[in-house]
């Protein structure tokens, strides 16, 4: 069934869940209205309160703060829910930037609406976004995945699934696992221009611009600190896309493809798994068995 939610009349009954961007370094860009609300609200559900009461003690922010993160979001969310029942006014931040993107405000958002409470964002600072216009990457098209999985076999087949799309693409990468991934990006989508952003908004930021490989040289000196956004050059529309019809396949299914659909041994399977993907025959041997 349809719901239509006017923002803006007045609630009679239902308390108003605002999803509240804060600065993501730079204080000075919080904007009026997010301190207003943060202000007014009857409670702010924070995903780490220590990080959230720095910004709220910087601006004379009293308003009660409860602990809303990954590991408490069900029993936590319900009690927001049940607030927001009674009418009450909850403001959702996360650590840093636009809530609900790559956190579990998201499944707040989808609970609240699922009771039908209205559901009001903010616009305001979001690192993405933010890297994106000034990577000097085109961004009339853009594609944002986040963070990629930790573990290197699924990152990998994460990166196949994608290295044909030929928008930007936007990523979130920890310090200690940058160069890492960047080594996987390259060894999937080939030598591409890339820029990754760090210390956003911040006396330290800094964007280091360049090839894949280039920036992964950079990595073996450069300063790694802070959370890095990485903004990847989309596919060119010469690269061969229909031919590689497994590119959303991960290696097992690649190989079991060809046993179940061409009834090839393990041995040939494993051989013409190797063939499309233009890597040795005993990395695929080795993924398959692991």
């Amino acid at each position: 069934m349809v719901w239509q939610q006017k923002s803006f009349v007045e609630q009679t009954h239902q308390g108003t869940l605002y999803i509240v961007p804060t600065p993501i370094g730079n204080l000075e860009d919080i904007t009026f209205r997010a301190l207003r609300v943060l202000k007014e609200a009857d409670m702010i559900a924070a995903e780490d309160t220590r990080q959230t009461k720095k910004l709220l003690n910087h601006f004379e922010i009293t308003t009660p703060i409860i602990s809303y993160h990954e590991h408490n979001k069900y029993t936590a969310g319900k009690k927001i829910v049940e607030w927001l029942q009674e009418g009450k006014t909850i403001a959702l931040v996360s650590d840093a930037g636009m809530p609900a993107i790559s956190d579990p405000g998201y499944d707040l958002v989808a609970a609240a609406l699922e009771e039908r409470c209205p559901v009001v964002p903010l616009p305001g600072a979001n690192a993405a976004l933010t890297s994106l216009v000034a990577s000097g990457l085109p961004t009339e098209h853009f594609y944002f995945f986040g963070f990629l999985d930790r573990a290197k076999k699924e990152k990998k087949q994460q990166l196949e699934a994608l290295k044909n799309i030929r928008d930007t693409m936007i990523f979130y990468e920890s310090p200690h696992r940058l160069a890492d991934t960047l080594a996987v990006m390259h060894e999937v989508m080939g030598e591409r221009k890339i820029a990754i952003g760090r210390e956003l908004t911040k006396r330290f930021e800094e964007f280091i611009r360049g090839t894949i490989s280039e920036v992964i040289e950079w990595t073996k000196n450069g300063e790694i600190r802070g959370e890095f956004c990485i903004i990847v050059e989309g596919a060119k529309e010469n690269e061969e896309q229909v031919s590689d019809w497994w590119h959303s396949l991960s290696v097992s299914e690649h190989v079991d493809y060809y046993i179940d659909e061409k009834h090839l041994s393990v041995k040939d399977a494993i051989k013409e798994v190797a063939k499309d993907r233009k890597v040795p025959k005993r990395e695929i041997y080795q993924e398959y068995h692991q």
